[in-house]
């Protein structure tokens, strides 16, 4: 191996920290929950903002400065955006109430987004042999994957020692290691021939997407009421400006034209649906163990362990597997698999379930791990290189996305349950059961209503992947390669 090279690998090794991070904080308050509701007695919506408001700040934003990385220097952008990370964490650790902690993650989501996709470009540009660069975007995308993962383990471990601040300041060392080396390890790099970031755009999709999801979250935890109806329709209205703005753009933040092409579609959205099920469940069968079933938080973290090892393996074997059997065998096995993965929830219950809840992140977690790795390299090879930053950020704004919208909608799905179907003595689970006094038939009746909402919102997500997986079936060539599934890529 010469020296080029192993700098090069060394340079992945501090490219990983970042990413690492940012996917890891989309997942790591899951097994939080309970103790932050116990700390800082959030209420329903806000519960839910406090776990994807990260989630919607990366996603909306993920592209806009993948275009700024591009333009202005993408080394440069990971610097400033790590800094801004890791002051966002320590401010989280110690927030004095929720507001200040959604604050708080939303800024760390703006930093997250300046992240990812400079990550995936400064990778792309020191591989400069084809081979080694997919073999190390192989890498970064389970990396990512695993992040995710192993987020809700690491919450587990340090919150059976610690207070829940620490799921926080864990952030700090790691990103105290990149400033350190990426200097090093890593060279500036800017793409020739970009234009302007069209800053309506950032404003219309951000905004768009916020006030839409507000506009759910309101109505799941309030019923209907004007404000929550406005707000969804006006956040519907401005994404559809946003649509059409990107039209007219010679450079537009989304290249909608892509997805013309079925087989594109199919790819995306599998970044999208499966990271929305792997969000909701984890969160909801967090819930599960905890408040309904009494397990220690440190005892649902290692419930997860046999699903997160299955996920990061399938993402490692899986460009074997697409080589073997094709991507649209691979496709079509990731959709069913969790399909059926989410339907073995439905066997849990008020007073047991937990070996059905491991065996439906192993069996689910073949397909999440196929869907990291085949979405990420269709990315990259499906945008012009030109543009690399904001490129490459089209699989990781499909996954963080897809996180935030299977909390907002499920979660919020869920809470609609349980409002309808429980004692109506305070809207979520957590909040009726710290209520003093509680009679023991009021707290069964709420733990029944919750497990409802966690069937309803499975099967719900388990058709969707039914149908996505027959599309896959149905519209994807026998044995597409590489090139099939990237038309507009040119060598």
């Amino acid at each position: 191996m010469t020296r080029e090279s192993t700098r090069s690998w060394f340079g992945l090794l501090v490219i990983l920290c970042p990413v690492l991070l940012v996917s890891m904080d989309g997942s790591i308050l899951f097994l939080a929950m309970p103790r932050i509701s116990q700390a800082l007695t959030p209420t329903a919506d806000q519960q839910l903002w406090l776990l994807d408001v990260y989630g919607f700040a990366v996603g909306s934003l993920l592209i806009a400065f993948g275009a700024i990385g591009d333009r202005y220097g993408r080394l440069k952008l990971l610097m400033i955006g790590a800094t801004v990370f890791g002051a966002a964490s320590a401010g989280a650790a110690f927030a004095p109430s929720p507001e200040l902690l959604i604050t708080f993650r939303a800024v760390m989501g703006l930093a997250g987004a300046t992240l990812l996709p400079s990550a995936l470009a400064v990778l792309s540009e020191i591989f400069t042999d084809p081979r080694r660069r997919a073999q190390a975007i192989g890498v970064f995308a389970a990396a990512f994957a695993a992040g995710f993962a192993i987020g809700p383990i690491l919450g587990g471990a340090l919150l059976d020692r610690f207070w829940w601040g620490s799921v926080f300041l864990v952030n700090l060392p790691v990103i105290a290691v990149f400033l350190l080396l990426a200097p090093v390890l890593l060279r500036e790099v800017r793409a020739a021939g970009t234009g302007r970031v069209d800053v309506p755009s950032v404003v219309l999709s951000a905004t768009g997407l916020l006030l839409a999801i507000y506009g759910v979250k309101h109505t799941a935890a309030e019923g209907l009421s004007a404000a929550g109806v406005a707000a969804g329709i006006a956040g519907m209205v401005l994404l559809g400006w946003f649509a059409r703005r990107q039209r007219t753009l010679d450079q537009p933040l989304i290249d909608f034209s892509l997805f013309r092409d079925r087989i594109f579609t199919i790819a995306i959205v599998t970044g999208l649906l499966p990271l929305a099920a792997w969000s909701a469940a984890a969160y909801l069968a967090g819930i599960h163990l905890q408040s309904v079933l009494g397990l220690a938080v440190s005892a649902a973290a290692l419930l997860a362990l046999p699903g997160a090892a299955v996920l990061t393996i399938m993402c490692v074997v899986t460009p074997a597997l697409v080589d073997r059997v094709g991507k649209k065998t691979a496709l079509v096995l990731c959709h069913f698999s969790i399909a059926v993965g989410l339907l073995l929830l439905l066997m849990t219950g008020v007073s047991g379930g937990a070996g059905w809840y491991v065996a439906s992140t192993v069996v689910a977690g073949v397909g999440y791990g196929i869907s990291f790795s085949v979405v990420a390299d269709t990315a990259v090879a499906a945008v012009p290189a030109e543009r690399a930053g904001a490129a490459g950020a089209i699989a990781e704004t499909s996954n963080e996305i897809g996180n935030a919208l299977g909390i907002a909608l499920m979660g919020s799905l869920a809470a609609v349950v349980f409002r309808v179907a429980g004692p109506e003595l305070a809207p979520t689970l957590d909040e009726t059961l710290q209520l003093p006094g509680i009679a023991p038939a009021a707290a069964a009746g709420a733990k029944k209503a919750f497990v409802s909402g966690l069937h309803t919102a499975v099967v719900v997500l388990s058709l969707l992947h039914f149908a996505l997986g027959a599309l896959a079936l149905r519209w994807l060539p026998q044995s597409p390669s590489v090139k099939a599934l990237a038309p507009h890529v040119s060598e």
